[in-house]
């Protein structure tokens, strides 16, 4: 079989995307524009640790090392696990590092045609008669321009690295008007440890952000300064980053990843029993959500601290938003080495950051910018055609359009000028994808990496599997109509339990129930428990998919 697959970017979903074509006797040509593999693993700051459990972060068929043997992690370790899986499965030698691709374009019928078309491909085929991809890719040592023709092409640039989201100010108060300095957290990333550290010491600190990588730097600049030199945290929404994942003695995964947690909740196509007893169950679901915020308020003093979000953390979850907040974090604040500061809209001016409704600047030497990254921008211009550069994005209010995994695109900072001062949180654009991995009217292509779950590893792999079987014949998608009605419901679900934040997209409370499509498309058993009590309350993870 001489199909090449050009797949773009050596990330996780890269590498799981490479190996799986080649199990099916294709050819893959991986793109990567950095020296090495790992996409966002390749730059962590010093205290960045793995979000979700080793056990649900791993590979189906490569298992973490028995030297690794904490739950969580640091981000060499998971480097290395990564880079270990490249080398076991001999995938380097298929990879380009150092190569950027510039643009892809299909060569075939024109968009008028394309958009006429009834089924995917025109034909419902993953390898059309009609046309062909057209990679341009850039190598970044020589400057050189290269072109491949390839019959099929799968998208893995990832959202989280790349294209950092730099809020825009108005005239005379962005960054421009501070006598500091002004860094993206993807530039701290891409310092050494060491580098890092000398490069916060002495100074005052500003954070804007709440998330992650946000937490983790604020827990480096206390490090280096202390209380003499306190890091300001800048926020617009407190969300419920977890202490650990045993809330009051209780797995979390038995609470959200069981057959039983999804019986809670309103599914995409369900028929009437099933929305019967979610509905039945909403007192439960109402329950769970309460059980577990109460154990981090408790644990994290979140009334102490005024940080009780005011969404439920159902919506969290529901959202992909959960992460875990750094070892001691809050020791930190109530030492006064970390100080936090709910900011719905700030400005620049010479000596600091002035909040929306005060006098007084917070005086800095250095803010951070912990404000995302524009993966939908990203991936947009990719294409070369303005067409598919619009079905892509899709609807600036809805989700990225991809059949039956709607893609979940990191939302952007939501950037709104607000008089002379600048609004910072996420915004979004949608990825409408069928299976949350094609859109429905661009032949020949897929996308994976921008959908989030509680594991993106495990949650990748299981669209690469789906991927590789489509690419095989295995089975054919429906007809274009069908896979966006599907895309619809899917978004239904989204906007019932993500509420303000649904546009991030994310299969965070129905990673079965989104599993068992795939599996039932694949000819695969849906159910992979033994007996009944197993399959009903035991946690879904990697190892349950070993085999088909």
């Amino acid at each position: 079989m001489d199909r090449k697959v050009a797949i773009i970017g050596a990330g996780i979903s890269g590498l799981l995307a490479c190996k799986y074509t080649l199990s099916k006797g294709f050819h893959p040509i991986v793109f990567e524009s950095q020296s090495t593999v790992g996409g966002v693993w390749t730059n962590t700051v010093e205290t960045t640790k793995l979000q979700t459990p080793k056990p649900v972060y791993q590979f189906s068929d490569f298992p973490w090392p028995e030297s690794v043997s904490e739950d969580f992690p640091d981000g060499q370790k998971v480097f290395d696990y990564v880079n270990g899986y490249a080398e076991h499965f001999d995938l380097v030698k298929h990879i380009k590092f150092n190569t950027k691709v510039v643009g892809i374009e299909f060569e075939g019928p024109n968009d008028e045609e394309i958009q006429a078309w009834s089924l995917w491909g025109c034909n419902g085929e993953p390898f059309g008669s009609k046309g062909k991809w057209k990679v341009v890719v850039e190598d970044l040592a020589t400057l050189s321009t290269e072109i491949y023709n390839v019959d099929f092409v799968i998208v893995c640039v990832g959202r989280f690295s790349g294209l950092p989201n730099i809020p825009e100010f108005p005239p005379k108060k962005g960054p421009e008007a501070f006598d500091g300095k002004v860094i993206h957290s993807m530039e701290y990333a891409a310092m050494d440890h060491k580098q890092a550290a000398e490069f916060v010491k002495g100074k005052r600190v500003i954070v804007v952000g709440f998330q992650k990588s946000a937490l983790d730097i604020a827990v480096e600049c206390s490090a280096a300064n202390g209380k003499e030199d306190p890091c300001t945290v800048l926020y617009r929404t407190a969300h419920w980053n977890v202490p650990d994942y045993l809330p009051w003695g209780f797995s979390l995964a038995h609470m959200y990843l069981s057959r039983f947690s999804e019986l809670m909740v309103h599914k995409p196509g369900e028929g009437l029993l099933l929305s019967l007893l979610a509905t039945i169950l909403t007192p439960l679901r109402y329950a769970y959500s309460k059980f577990v915020e109460s154990d981090i308020k408790k644990k994290l003093r979140l009334e102490k601290h005024g940080m009780v979000p005011t969404h439920s953390f159902l919506k969290e979850i529901s959202s992909c938003l959960i992460s875990t907040v750094p070892e001691k974090f809050y020791d930190k604040v109530e030492n006064g080495e970390i100080k936090l500061k709910k900011a719905p809209s700030f400005s620049f001016c010479n000596n600091g950051v002035l909040v929306e409704g005060e006098t007084s600047p917070i005086e800095a030497d250095l803010v951070i910018l912990a404000t995302g990254f524009k993966g939908e921008k990203k991936l947009k211009h990719i294409f070369m055609s303005q067409t598919f550069q619009d079905y892509i994005t899709g609807s600036p209010d809805a989700a990225l359009p991809l059949y039956r995994f709607k893609s979940l695109l990191v939302r952007d900072i939501l950037v709104s000028c607000c008089s002379s001062l600048i609004q910072f949180g996420f915004g979004s654009t949608k990825l409408d994808k069928f299976r949350e991995c094609i859109q429905p009217r661009i032949p020949q292509l897929a996308v994976i990496g921008f959908s989030e779950s509680i594991s993106n590893i495990f949650t990748s792999e299981m669209r690469c599997r789906w991927v590789a079987e489509l690419l095989d014949g295995t089975f054919k998608l429906p007809s274009i109509k069908d896979m966006e009605k599907n895309i619809k419901e899917w978004d239904e679900y989204l906007k019932q339990y993500s509420g303000g934040y649904y546009r991030r997209k994310c299969i965070g409370a129905l990673h079965i129930w989104y599993n068992d499509q795939l599996c039932k498309d694949m000819a695969w058993k849906p159910r992979r428990k033994k007996g009944f009590f197993a399959e009903l309350f035991e946690p879904y993870g990697p190892m349950d998919y070993v085999s088909n």
